[in-house]
């Protein structure tokens, strides 16, 4: 199944770098593009997405209102708002709205790309659980809360200091040198230095927490590690509750 994407953006250069971008990933294609807010109102009105890519700043209307509108409208549909460094107070203001995440102009393919994986994982998220009980909705909203937090993480300047610290093991393994779509360099060197400080058994829960990432992501990344045999793993049943995933390094 293909996810399809209204590219909203005044700018046709942009526009033209942000449909590149959805194309890039195999889960998403551009279902249109439209250069106001007016123009996407029009075009939801007849064509059925499930991602927006909603630019605040545009003449006719702006992202803030179309995003009013289209929550007016109950267009069954996610947004994602594209805006500037200095405009808190847009964030602010589309917070409440119901917005999957924020990009800040100018963003690389790799962030923009964060948006997408989240957008992915909630909806599998969704799909596999019909029942939500507390863990899965607790995924579910720490995703949410988690929108390009692997990134950041990745990008500051200890994470950096760090990662030219680590001798280059991801790319010092051959069971790295081809890494899956979803699996990052940059953050696989976070979960490798992880559990080359952490010998014991460690829970999707407590990786988590310690690293910054949601518990989707990690999941991801234990899945991967686990079948290129990097870590073992097994189910914790003594937690008074649902059992939990265990791992540790080989």
């Amino acid at each position: 199944m293909s996810f399809k994407v209204l590219v909203v953006e005044d700018d046709p250069m942009v526009s033209m770098i942000n449909c590149q971008f959805v194309g890039k990933n195999p889960d998403f294609t551009v279902a249109g593009s439209c250069r106001n807010g007016q123009e996407a109102l029009e075009f939801l009105k007849e064509n059925q997405v499930d991602l927006i890519m909603l630019d605040v700043y545009m003449p006719v209307m702006s992202g803030t209102e179309t995003l009013k509108k289209i929550r007016e409208m109950k267009i069954d549909a996610e947004v994602i708002m594209v805006t500037a460094a200095n405009d808190t107070e847009t964030i602010g203001e589309t917070m409440h709205l119901g917005v999957l995440d924020y990009l800040i102009k100018p963003f690389t393919f790799e962030r923009f790309n964060v948006s997408l994986e989240k957008f992915v994982a909630q909806r599998k998220l969704i799909k596999e659980n019909t029942v939500m009980d507390q863990s899965c909705l607790d995924s579910l909203i720490t995703a949410s809360k988690s929108s390009g937090n692997e990134i950041k993480t990745a990008g500051t300047s200890e994470a950096a200091g760090n990662l030219s610290d680590r001798t280059n093991s991801v790319e010092a393994s051959p069971a790295f040198e081809n890494l899956p779509k979803g699996i990052q360099k940059r953050t696989l060197e976070l979960f490798l230095d992880y559990f080359s400080k952490n010998s014991s058994w460690n829970s999707v829960d407590v990786i988590a927490e310690t690293l910054g990432i949601s518990i989707v992501t990690v999941r991801n990344y234990m899945n991967f590690l686990a079948k290129e045999k990097y870590v073992s793993e097994d189910i914790n049943y003594s937690t008074g509750g649902r059992p939990s995933m265990m791992y540790k390094r080989n």
